[in-house]
């Protein structure tokens, strides 16, 4: 399968952009990325996790528009990993 997202340390898909086809256990080091408050997701289902390492709360995205975090009831979390789901039910 294919996968994409276009994650933006912004809401409203501004600041500083990446686009991921693969797991990124963290925005932090591979980044330099401190905040990722938007993204879209072009290709596949992925799971964001709020700390590096895919830990701690998680939250699942289809593909989509997410232009603020915030707005979703997430204003505590912020993610910092971010995993493809692989697996077929």
């Amino acid at each position: 399968g294919q996968f994409r997202m276009k994650i933006y340390e912004r809401e409203n898909f501004s600041g500083q952009m990446y686009e991921l086809m693969d797991d990124c256990d963290s925005i932090m080091d591979r980044y330099r990325m401190s905040d990722c408050m938007s993204c879209h997701v072009m290709d596949g289902h992925w799971l964001m996790y709020e700390q590096p390492h895919y830990r701690g709360r998680m939250m699942y995205l289809r593909p989509g528009e997410y232009r603020n975090f915030m707005n979703m009831g997430m204003s505590s979390m912020r993610f910092m990993s971010m995993r493809r789901i692989t697996d077929m039910c």
